[in-house]
């Protein structure tokens, strides 16, 4: 059994240094991006850590292969962090790493800064002490996560060889809530687009023109109205097309796992949850696709008729859903509407992604409930849905022909994404007790890894 010695205190003063470089990937220079990568490589020297160019943001690499016949893993996770938002909703500077009692607090600290130091101190300690890792080991950690991974793709396609893994684990992807350890056998899949109507050729007076041409706000706020039914549900022919029926036995399941609906409901200032009709709260948030309206412009506090109007829809998938379907159905769906005075324009991003599932019984996923066991005795292991995206897990599968395990020790309540982004210090040192027994575990014994071909297939 490893020995992790340093004290919490020397662990945080090595983190904050990470922490401080403000590698948000949607803004951030060359220069800082490429800081962010090397103080990366630097901790990977045992295994040719490198920082390595892509067409975006650069990637960080690394392979230490000294376990002939043992399994492969690529351990993956990103560097890059987001925006901050409003500073002044930050009780302390969001890139300066801030001890405040059983937590710590900074823009990455859990997403996904911590979670991926927590795999280099194992890595190093089992280096330091044991002088091998248990099994081989490759790293892949990416700079542009939070903006969808725009040039992963063709990155993984030109070094698929090099990548080969019999599994992927992924540092990144929060456990449900902090009460006990759990596992998630699946997440969301993504698409986003948005619905740009336009007027007149010019923002226009609304005492001298109002009420003789048409309002695009007007327009786009009809249009939004009919993305769903008043029960809930998406009201685009064709949404649903090609999920399963939700099944008694995975609905007992999911009914099962305590949840305090009254608790959720308070703890977001709430009266009442809402959502599509026919599924309770957790169904909804593991089961059942969604169509949100994330934002809308257009004009502004002042006395003006505005010649364009646009919102921004984001859809989170399940299995059966495909995203270039989800956006012809919306598409379609949205230019039906026959509006006077008015053009209207669908634009989709690139980069759908489809959701991503892992067996229950895939033997990573027994590894690492076994893992957790031992570090979290007594405690049952909950199977869990990440509601979010992981837009790297399906490009894994579909590039590399292997799965990935969710094994981050980040938990979904610490305001990834948000103000005031914490991590509970305690996860630090029982990640790093977990991830060493779970790659104990996959090197050898009853849950061994097995060799898996380039097609996903066990050989």
């Amino acid at each position: 059994m490893l020995s992790f010695n340093p004290a919490d205190a020397e662990y945080l003063d090595e983190l904050a240094g990470y922490v401080a470089v403000p590698s948000v990937s949607r803004d951030a220079t060359e220069e800082t991006m490429r800081s962010a990568a090397e103080w990366l490589a630097g901790r990977l020297s045992f295994a040719g850590g490198r920082v390595v160019a892509t067409s975006g943001h650069p990637v960080v690499r690394g392979e230490w292969l000294g376990a002939p016949g043992a399994p492969t893993i690529l351990v993956y996770g990103h560097y890059d962090v987001q925006p901050t938002g409003s500073e002044a909703e930050w009780r302390t500077p969001p890139f300066e790493l801030t001890v405040d009692g059983d937590v710590i607090r900074g823009r990455g600290v859990t997403d996904d800064k911590g979670p991926v130091f927590i795999v280099l101190k194992v890595a190093q300690a089992f280096i330091a002490q044991e002088g091998a890792l248990p099994l081989n080991v490759k790293f892949l950690f990416e700079g542009e996560e939070e903006i969808g991974s725009p040039h992963l793709p063709a990155y993984l396609h030109e070094h698929a060889d090099e990548l080969a893994a019999d599994l992927v684990i992924s540092a990144d992807g929060a456990m449900w809530r902090p009460g006990e350890p759990s596992l998630s056998i699946a997440s969301k899949g993504l698409v986003t687009l948005d619905i740009e109507v336009t007027g007149a050729n010019a923002d226009l007076h609304s005492g001298r023109f109002g009420g003789t041409v048409a309002n695009p706000l007007h327009a786009l706020s009809e249009i939004l109205a009919g993305l769903h039914a008043p029960d809930g549900r998406v009201a685009v022919e064709g949404f649903y097309d090609g999920i399963p029926e939700l099944s008694d036995e995975r609905r007992a399941a999911i009914a099962a796992v305590p949840f305090d609906e009254d608790g959720y409901r308070a703890g977001l200032g709430l009266d009442h949850v809402f959502g599509e009709a026919g599924y309770s709260t957790l169904e909804r948030l593991w089961e059942r696709p969604t169509l949100e309206i994330n934002g809308v412009s257009g004009g502004g506090k002042y006395t003006v008729i505005p010649h364009t109007a646009r919102a921004h829809i984001s859809c989170r998938l399940v299995p059966g859903q495909r995203p270039e379907a989800v956006l012809r159905a919306i598409t379609d769906h949205v230019l039906a509407h026959k509006l006077t005075g008015v053009s209207v324009a669908v634009h989709p991003d690139e980069g759908g992604v489809p959701a991503y599932t892992i067996s229950p019984g895939h033997p990573a996923i027994r590894a690492a409930g076994a893992a957790l066991e031992h570090v979290y005795p007594g405690q049952d292991v909950l199977l869990a849905v990440i509601a979010g995206t992981l837009p790297a897990t399906a490009l894994f599968e579909e590039v590399l022909g292997a799965k990935t395990l969710f094994f981050s020790f980040s938990t979904a309540d610490e305001n990834l994404h948000a103000p005031n982004e914490f991590m509970r210090i305690s996860r630090l040192r029982e990640g790093m007790r977990a991830w060493e027994q779970l790659w104990r575990l996959l090197a050898d014994g009853p849950h061994r890894l097995a060799p898996v071909s380039r097609d996903g297939s066990a050989r």
